[in-house]
Formats: C-alpha cells, sequence, structure tokens
C-alpha cells in the first residue's frame, strides 16, 4: 500500500477506552445541523461582481434557496416556501440564471420558471404556465428577450418523458428549438447571440460514455440554422461548452483518454464556417466530472486569451491559470484540495472548495493578490483541529494486478485513545453513482465515525471519475465485480498494515454504493456487518423502475438486456439471500423515483426470514438522498446503535433507536 499523503498523529495523554465507544461532541443533531449544502455558483448584478448560490437548509425540509453577495453582504433572495431545484432527469442542476439584477428560477414544488428582481421588494412571479414540463440549464438570450432551456416534457401515459431544447419567450410561451435526441444539455449562445452551441445523447449511452457538440447559427427570428457536429460521439464525451469573449467556442473532450480543454477554431466566423479542433494543454488531468447534474463549471474566461481552471490530478483538485497564447499552465495558490466549481469575474474567481481541515465553502479569490476570502461554509462551528482526523490518501494492489485508490481516516479523538495492542474496527465506504468520486473535504457524517473510534475507508474504486478514462471504464461489464473488488482489497490492505481489526471490519453504501455494499457482504467474508442507504438490490428490477436518464446505464456497467438475464441475476443479492449471513441494516426513502423502496424492503424481508440480524428504517417524505435535519439525526443514530450493538460495545439499558430482527443473544463474531 502507497500512501500519497499522511499526517502523523502525536500519541496522545488521554484516556484510554475501547475503540468504537469514545464519547464525541459531533452528535448526530451537529452533524445534520452543521451541514449546509452549497452548489450552483453564478455571477450578476450590474457589473458582474456580485456572488449567486444555492445552500440547502435541512431544517426547513432541505429546501434549497438562492442567495447573493454583494458588497459587503450576503442576502436570501427566496424566501419560503419557494425551493430552487430543477427535477430534469431526476438529479436536476441548472436550477437557475442570472441576468444583471434579474434572476429566473425553478420551483421544485410545481416546476414552474419564477422571475424576481434581486434589488425590489415584489414577490417573484411565475413565468412559465402550469403543465407537464419541467426546465434547467438556462442561458439568457438577451438579444431576443428570451431564456434558453432544455426541457423535459412528461406526457400523460407516456413511458418516458420528451427531452429539447426550448426557448421561453417574455410572455412565457415555449417553443422547440432543437429535438430529435434522447437528451440535451449545456446550451450556450455566443457572446454576439449569433451562434448556439450544445450537447446531446442517446439511448443507450450515459453522457461520461459519449456525448456529442453541436453548433448553430442562431436567426434573426430566433430559429435555429441546420446545426453541425463539431465533436464526439459514442466513445468520446464532451462537457462544459463555453465561449470566449472574442466568440470562440471551447469544450472538453476525453478524446485522448483525460477530460482535456479543446477549442474550435472557425475560419468562416460562423457557425458551418471550416473548422478545426485545437488542444490547449494536453494532460494526464480531466478538466470535467461526469454529467450527472447540469450547469457545472470547472473554467472561465478572464480575458480571451486567459482561463482560469481546476483540475484533478489523482483525485485531488488543482487551480490554475491557462495563458493560451503560450499553452502554459500556472498554478494559483489557494488553501483546497477539492475544488467543485467556479465561476471567473473581472479580476477574482469564485468556487466552492474544501480539503482536509475545510469544508466545503464559498470563497472568492483575487487574482492580482491571490488573497481568499470566504463568503460562506457549509459547517459555521468546526470542531477543534486536535479532534479531526486528517486523511492519508493512500493506493493499493487490488484483484487482477488493478491499482485502487482511497482516503483513510484514522480515529481520532483529543480526549482518548484506544487500548494498548488493540486495532479499531474500520467503516469502507463505497460512493454511489457508482460513476461518481469521493473527495477529502472535511465531512462531519465522517468525523462522526472517527470521533468515536471507528476508522473510515473512503474508496474511489475502479469506476470512479476523476483518475481518467482508462479507470473510469473499468467498470464497464463489471458493476458488482470491481468495484467490491478495491473496498475488499482496501480493507484487507489497512488490516495487513496493523490499521484495522480484520474481525470488525464494515461497509456501507448508498445508491450504487448500496450494491457494492450488499455484493461485498453477499458474495464474500471479508466484512461483518453492512449499512445500505437506498441501495440497489435487484438490478433486473432496477433496470424495470428506472427512471429515463439511467434506463439503459446497467447495460454499460453490466450488458445488455434480454440477453444477459442470468448475468443480472447472478450479480443481485436479492436472488442469493441464502448467501448472505452478515447483519445489515437498511435506510430508505419511501418517495425514491431512482431506487425504489421494494429495492430495500424485498431484501429486509429475505434476511428477516432466514434469521439474519436485520433493520430497517423508511423515511417518509424522502426521496433520493435524506435531506431533512430529523432523518440525517435518526439515520446516523440508528446506524451507530446497530454497529455497537452487534459487536457488543453499546450500554446494556440504553434506549435502542431503532429495532433490531433476530438479534443474537451474543454480539456478532
Amino acid at each position: 500500500m502507497t500512501t500519497d499523503t499522511a499526517t502523523d498523529h502525536a500519541v496522545p495523554t488521554s484516556a484510554s477506552a475501547p475503540f468504537g465507544t469514545w464519547p464525541s461532541s459531533i452528535s448526530a443533531a451537529r452533524v445534520a445541523a452543521g451541514a449546509t449544502p452549497l452548489s450552483q455558483l453564478a455571477l450578476g448584478g450590474a457589473d458582474g461582481a456580485d456572488i449567486f448560490w444555492l445552500a440547502g437548509r435541512a431544517a426547513e425540509a432541505g429546501r434549497n434557496t438562492l442567495l447573493r453577495h454583494h458588497g459587503a453582504r450576503s442576502d436570501e433572495l427566496t424566501p419560503a416556501p419557494f425551493n430552487v431545484r430543477s427535477r430534469v432527469h431526476e438529479y436536476g442542476g441548472g436550477a437557475y440564471a442570472v441576468d444583471g439584477a434579474t434572476v429566473y428560477f425553478s420551483h421544485f414544488a410545481d416546476n414552474l420558471l419564477y422571475r424576481c428582481e434581486v434589488d425590489g421588494d415584489a414577490a417573484p412571479r411565475a413565468l412559465t404556465r402550469p403543465g407537464r414540463q419541467r426546465h434547467a440549464d438556462f442561458v439568457v438570450d438577451r438579444r431576443r428577450q428570451r431564456l434558453i432551456s432544455v426541457r423535459e416534457l412528461h406526457g400523460e401515459g407516456a413511458a418516458q418523458p420528451d427531452n429539447c431544447l426550448c426557448a421561453i419567450g417574455a410572455d412565457g410561451a415555449e417553443t422547440v428549438l432543437a429535438q430529435g435526441h434522447d437528451f440535451y444539455a449545456a446550451p450556450r449562445l455566443s457572446p454576439d447571440g449569433r451562434a448556439l452551441a450544445w450537447l446531446s445523447w442517446d439511448h443507450p449511452r450515459m453522457p461520461w460514455q459519449g456525448s456529442e457538440l453541436w453548433l448553430a447559427a442562431v436567426n434573426d427570428d430566433g430559429s435555429l440554422g441546420a446545426p453541425t457536429l463539431v465533436a464526439g460521439g459514442a466513445e468520446e464525451a464532451i462537457c462544459q461548452p463555453e465561449w470566449s469573449p472574442d466568440n470562440r467556442l471551447h469544450f472538453v473532450s476525453d478524446r485522448s483518454g483525460w477530460w482535456n480543454l479543446y477549442r474550435l477554431d472557425q475560419t468562416g466566423g460562423q457557425a458551418g464556417g471550416g473548422r478545426r479542433v485545437e488542444a490547449l494543454c494536453p494532460m494526464q488531468a480531466e478538466f470535467a466530472t461526469p454529467h450527472w447534474t447540469f450547469g457545472g463549471s470547472m473554467y472561465g474566461f478572464r480575458s480571451a486569451g486567459e482561463i482560469i481552471c481546476t483540475y484533478i490530478e489523482q483525485g485531488v483538485s488543482r487551480l490554475g491559470r491557462l495563458l493560451l497564447g503560450s499553452g502554459k499552465l500556472e498554478a494559483i495558490a489557494n488553501p483546497y484540495q477539492e475544488i467543485r466549481e467556479l465561476r471567473v469575474g473581472a479580476g477574482f474567481v469564485a468556487l466552492l472548495g474544501g480539503g482536509p481541515t475545510i469544508a466545503l465553502e464559498l470563497a472568492r479569490i483575487e487574482f492580482t493578490s491571490e488573497e481568499v476570502e470566504v463568503l460562506a461554509q457549509s459547517i459555521a462551528e468546526l470542531p477543534a483541529t486536535n479532534d479531526l482526523s486528517v486523511p492519508a490518501s493512500i493506493r493499493y494492489p487490488s484483484a487482477n494486478g488493478r491499482e485502487s485508490h482511497a482516503f483513510f481516516y484514522p480515529p481520532c479523538n483529543s480526549r482518548l485513545h484506544g487500548p494498548a495492542g488493540a486495532l479499531p474496527p474500520v467503516i469502507v465506504i463505497s460512493h454511489g453513482g457508482p460513476t461518481g468520486m469521493t473527495t477529502n473535504t472535511l465531512k462531519l457524517a465522517t468525523q462522526f465515525w472517527t470521533s468515536r473510534g471507528f476508522g473510515v475507508l473512503d474508496v474511489n474504486y475502479g469506476g470512479s471519475s476523476g483518475f481518467g478514462r482508462a479507470y473510469r471504464d473499468a467498470l464497464k461489464g463489471q458493476w458488482g465485480v470491481v468495484d467490491v473488488e478495491d473496498c475488499i482489497a482496501g480493507a484487507r490492505a489497512l488490516v495487513a498494515r496493523g490499521l484495522a481489526d480484520g474481525e470488525r471490519l464494515i461497509i456501507r453504501g448508498g445508491s450504487a454504493g448500496g450494491l457494492t455494499t450488499l455484493c461485498a457482504l453477499t458474495f464474500h467474508d471479508v466484512f461483518k456487518l453492512g449499512a445500505s442507504y437506498y441501495g440497489v438490490s435487484d438490478l433486473k428490477g432496477l433496470d424495470q423502475d428506472s427512471h429515463k436518464f439511467e434506463s439503459h446505464y446497467n447495460a454499460y456497467l453490466i450488458a445488455p438486456q434480454p440477453a444477459a438475464e442470468a448475468l443480472y441475476l447472478a450479480r443481485s443479492p436479492i436472488h442469493h439471500t441464502d448467501r448472505l449471513a452478515r447483519p445489515m441494516i437498511f435506510f430508505q426513502g419511501l418517495d425514491d423515483k431512482v431506487v425504489p423502496p421494494q429495492q430495500s424492503e424485498s431484501m429486509v424481508a429475505a434476511l428477516k426470514a432466514r434469521g439474519v440480524p436485520v433493520a430497517y428504517v423508511p423515511l417518509e417524505g424522502e426521496g433520493h438522498g435524506f435531506r431533512k435535519a430529523e432523518n440525517i439525526v435518526r439515520t446516523l443514530e440508528a446506524e451507530l446503535y446497530f454497529y455497537q450493538r452487534m459487536f457488543g460495545l453499546h450500554t446494556p439499558g440504553a434506549a435502542a433507536p431503532v429495532e433490531i430482527h433476530n438479534l443474537p443473544d451474543a454480539p456478532a463474531a
């Protein structure tokens, strides 16, 4: 096992207590109250210096509200009950757009677009008309006094919604601009208003497998000329088309095996002219992440000749300026190891960043001084530094000669340490996606465990983003195999190095990571306990129940149906519950449209019938991911109790936050 970065903790002058039992100031309530999701940056205002962003309100049923930083103050622009959130593709994103002092946003409750003036007192007013349409990824067309958006139209009785590019007039009337493909994203209007670029892709591909970049002239009447294909295809994934101030189209492509920046040269000066694609800064780094949600941005223009960008190397973000004349990439000093998105203003960059001791925050960095001004924090009050577990970035060998990546968080509590010679229980986390990525940004949810004497291994298994296309494609046809192998190999590496108790290994995961968790416990005997958060247990059922965006995802992750039905059954834990003998706890949102409750409930019923210890926490009013503070508290407390109870670490007679069926008289071995 290779350690890239690590922090040695001095032996504390503290009391000894069994690992997994330590009292901690990081309560479940603190985790729920302290984590304010920050997302979707934009710039606006009269001079473009105002910074806009979304903040989640866990105490308000998880609603998203829009905020603006103007001058020296920050104001909320969308008070309750407005919930700035899009439902296109179910995952949403791109839920608002700013045009000077005017904001347009999607309200989650009715899917209508609303308009509000940021400097006025009037309440937001609806722009679009009630119907079955949803909108995302808006761009303002000032020249024609309209919006251009991705529209998803849900018809009565239709098997799947219809997606298109749509223009929305000042009166709310909608006009289709482009249609015929299964999916659209990232409509981007040139600064002169004469050309529109966008992305599309079709079943069975996901956008990070293969997508296409299109370009069309915008006619005087607002219609589009004949579109032409600029880049992309079945084996090339395009992301983040953007226009430079001098009307030159830029984009990110993985044609080299890495998501790098490219520029389109148009000798004709307009859409339809001759063109050549130029690589701007070829390197083994990722200038994009998979298109799960709309509106992401990892680069922007300081001028026609300078790009400010963030890119990922070996799972860690960097910030730089790319000088287009020379192709030189210069580092910009900053304290962050994860940069989720950025927006470039006059003399500054606004970004969402985090690191091992920095929870996700909104910051403004001046180009001249490189001074960092923090404008908003996801966690208002952090634990003391000596109570924070600082992760080591590790690489370790996995099956078939592969190398995998993870972050290891050792137990850490300034007041307590483990008994001499004892090793801690370790929780292995399998992230969702599965084409997702975990980072080392400070998360109270992780520190909740480490401060109680658990180690945590957060795995970027084969198939994760951030390590190039080949690593991402390692999961092609191998979901439920490669991801599981990498989690097992990581756990074994910790045991071999003397960092984990091999008899107290736990695995947990949500969504796709839930399948990894279930497969690891069903088909292997390394882990002793597990927790599934809205996890996949029935791959064939997922195919039948899935929404449009992911309805063919399994064809890539496993194989196309119906020819591969036997393989789907072989990898689905629900069909092999006779092999699952490890205690498990399940958490499930009852409004989940991505992984329906049946996926968890079938597993719970099967384990109960077989006498395997099992607990189930269904949550009303929650979908795919939990937003309500009271439910975040409930799930963490139930999960902690479950682990402690099964390992014999609980306090006898203490109130049980969850019922465990088939509870044994003795702790699990």
